[in-house]
């Protein structure tokens, strides 16, 4: 099972983290990748000054609503195993 950590701190949840959530789980399920891929919630992953934080694996990731999308496509896909 692949985890997916979004901030949902004050900062990230003005920058559009459940946005991002909401997209990311989009993806998820267009994929039918439900069985392998999990959204958590998290607080304070530590750029509260970029985008939304997004922890994949032990990388922090600046998403928002633009590029999550990309993010998914990139990073998530590729960190399925076969």
């Amino acid at each position: 099972m692949l985890t997916i950590h979004v901030c949902i701190g004050s900062a990230c949840h003005l920058k559009g983290s459940y946005s991002v959530i909401t997209l990311l789980q989009d993806l998820v399920k267009s994929h039918k990748l439900d069985d392998q891929i999990e959204i958590k919630g998290a607080f304070c992953l530590g750029r509260c000054t970029e985008a939304v934080s997004v922890q994949l694996a032990d990388t922090i990731h600046s998403v928002n609503p633009d590029n999550a999308e990309a993010f998914f496509h990139q990073h998530v896909l590729a960190g399925l195993t076969p």
